[in-house]
């Protein structure tokens, strides 16, 4: 295809992003799941007595004393979804970010989910016209089994408006740069989500297209003066 430049795909395994496809690709993939995080009780316990060495051990050597649950895993938390109650640990799953913090920490008493995907994410590049920029999260879970036609369809999509749109030299990040994410979302037929906006517009000035106004660009005074009055 006449690209407008290169377009590259990264995988991650899991939301430990070892292979950092949030960073330097196109197109991400990370690993995700989708229900809720499987606890191990009797382990949550272990760790807390001290029987199972924390972070896999790999801290082994290291006089920080005794593993403190509230301290090093329950207070880290980015969301506080997560807190002991009668003496078990709960989750608040539909606030969990996967973090992988505290799957990391104790990883025999936490294990991801059984339904398994990926996350999508699009945009990512070193800096090359308008400077270095990480991937958005597009598309929050997918499936993934093969043969995949659902994220061939995506990348389609993708393939069919950035050699149409993009400039010479121009990476897919930098094009939804200046065309932007209701441009993209446009293009990969999804609706938005309220976790895409940084913050409210500062601006008066919205622009709507015509099929989004009820009755289009053309409509009756009269009716209008019916349900608005003077």
């Amino acid at each position: 295809p006449a690209f407008p430049y290169k377009f590259k795909f990264k995988f991650d395994g899991c939301p430990n992003g070892c292979v950092a496809s949030i960073a330097r690709s196109d197109m991400s993939f990370i690993g995700t799941w989708k229900d809720n995080i499987r606890i191990d009780q009797e382990a949550v316990q272990a760790y807390m007595g001290g029987e199972i060495a924390p972070n896999a051990g790999a801290h082994a050597g290291k006089d920080w004393g005794k593993f403190d649950i509230d301290k090093e895993v329950i207070n880290l938390c980015p969301t506080d979804c997560m807190w002991m109650e009668d003496g078990k640990l709960t989750i608040d799953d539909k606030e969990c970010t996967r973090c992988m913090h505290c799957i990391n920490t104790m990883p025999r008493a936490l294990k991801p989910g059984i339904e398994t995907g990926c996350s999508i994410l699009f945009g990512a590049k070193a800096p090359i016209l308008d400077g270095a920029q990480m991937s958005v999260l597009t598309i929050p879970f997918m499936e993934c089994e093969a043969p995949y036609e659902n994220i061939k369809e995506v990348v389609e999509k993708i393939w069919d408006w950035w050699p149409e749109e993009g400039k010479n030299r121009e990476r897919l990040g930098e094009l939804i740069q200046h065309q932007g994410i209701a441009k993209l979302l446009e293009v990969l037929e999804i609706p938005p989500m309220p976790q895409m906006v940084k913050e409210p517009r500062s601006n008066p000035y919205i622009f709507w297209k015509e099929e989004d106004v009820p009755g289009k660009w053309d409509r009756d005074i009269d009716d209008y003066r019916s349900r608005h009055a003077r």
